[in-house]
């Protein structure tokens, strides 16, 4: 019996030692391309010194991004105006500049982050060395007595209290053991955790190049925008306000249209064919800021306001810089990718959009934005990035419009003066699935 069970023993420690091995291999494979990174090699000290260097940056520029974000909700409260416009799109640029610079920042602390845990890893696998040895001289001492047994240690001994000592040196043996095995498990799971932080880092740096490059495309469009608005109204407030005046009409005279076919899909559609309303249906496409993002709610489904001409809003408005990154609310397939703008001053309807189906008969829309980051016929997962908030389309500031719509009532319709085509169904209330 006791020999079956020393067995089992030295098995269980053998798989603990060999996973230990792989755990080893792995961390190797996810710090091997450090050196693509193009870092120096660093001590500890000096690691910690420079992450503290890079927190304190960017700190700086979060409270500048702060400041920047105020400058844009009290431009959103401003009556429209060429200046004031003009202004905006300034101050998003700064914005968006700092963006860029923040996430510069971000991704050499990340590296630097990634250093670090190295000598955390490397520290590990030399106490891993260190028990992997004690674990091995333990089991030498036990399969030294495997063939023993107490009576024959009883039988063996010069006095009973050398036969109880051998004894309870040989019990004390095996407690060891199970001590080794357990700091060697300890290692392994601390092993695991480290090498799962370092592909975090590795996968947030990804993200992050991703999002620096876009943001950069994003600039040139605000740039080119601005040169627009300058060019199109000569830089005279009124020449501007008629142009806008001349928007305002053919915008309206869309909706009129958008209004009646959605009015003729409602009356056919039976409110019982909906999901049940509940939270989680979707998330929410980008971040509230009370929940530590830069997004505010500006209007809900149904409200009314001049904007649209006593019409009930059809989605809900979500504020946010122009930039802001914008993410699926569910799993789905991308069923439009369309711009209603003609050109930077001809904007219309829901300017750059994307439309995404879902698997519960639901489709979401994401409108208004100033990149668009997938493609028709596209698989997307919940929280998958796929566009930038903006201010294109029929829109007086940078938000984002989440509208949702019975996918079976949805149609994609030439709305004329509009670019591409209009999404148009029978609206859902997004704020019953959020």
């Amino acid at each position: 019996m006791m020999f079956r069970l020393r067995k089992t023993i030295v098995a269980f420690v053998l798989c603990v030692i060999g996973v230990n091995g792989w755990v080893l291999s792995s961390a190797r494979s996810a710090l091997a391309s450090n050196d693509a990174l193009g870092a120096a090699v660093l001590s500890r000290e000096e690691l910690e010194n420079h992450i503290k260097l890079q927190n304190a940056e960017l700190e700086k520029l979060n409270q500048q991004l702060t400041e920047t974000q105020r400058k844009l909700e009290g431009a959103r409260n401003e009556s429209v105006g060429l200046q004031k416009e003009l202004e905006t799109v300034r101050t998003s640029i700064t914005r968006l500049n700092l963006n860029i610079k923040a996430d510069k920042i971000s991704i050499q602390k990340l590296t630097l982050e990634i250093e670090s845990l190295g000598y955390d890893i490397r520290d590990i696998e030399i106490m891993t060395e260190g028990k992997k040895e004690s674990v091995v001289e333990v089991l030498r001492k036990i399969q030294m007595n495997d063939q023993v047994n107490l009576l024959t240690i009883l039988l063996k001994g010069n006095s009973l209290a050398d036969s109880v000592f051998e004894a309870k040196a040989l019990a004390d043996t095996g407690s060891q053991l199970g001590i080794e095995v357990d700091r060697l498990e300890t290692l392994r799971k601390q092993k695991i955790d480290k090498v799962n932080a370092v592909n975090d880092k590795k996968t947030e740096i990804v993200s992050r190049q991703k999002n620096l490059e876009n943001q950069k495309v994003i600039i040139q469009d605000q740039e080119g925008e601005k040169e627009t608005l300058l060019a199109q109204s000569k830089n005279k407030e009124g020449l501007y306000e008629k142009e806008l005046d001349e928007l305002r009409k053919k915008q309206d005279e869309i909706a009129v249209q958008i209004s009646k076919f959605e009015d003729e899909l409602r009356v056919k559609f039976d409110v019982g064919l909906l999901p049940s309303k509940r939270s989680g249906v979707f998330e929410w496409p980008l971040k509230l800021k009370k929940d530590g993002g830069v997004g505010i709610i500006t209007q809900h489904l149904g409200e009314v306001s001049k904007l649209y001409r006593g019409k009930p809003h059809n989605g809900l408005d979500i504020a946010a810089p122009v930039g802001t990154p914008v993410f699926a609310a569910d799993d789905g397939k991308v069923i439009a990718v369309d711009n209603n703008d003609i050109n930077r001053w001809r904007k219309y309807q829901y300017g750059k959009y994307i439309l995404i189906e879902h698997e519960n008969n639901l489709a979401t829309l994401y409108a208004h934005l100033s990149k668009q980051s997938v493609r028709v016929g596209e698989a997307v997962k919940r929280g998958e990035l796929i566009g930038y908030s903006g201010n294109t389309g029929y829109s007086t500031g940078a938000h984002l419009h989440f509208g949702v719509y019975w996918g079976p009532s949805l149609l994609m319709k030439s709305v004329p003066p509009a670019a591409g085509l209009v999404p148009v169904g029978v609206v859902v209330n997004p704020e019953d699935y959020l």
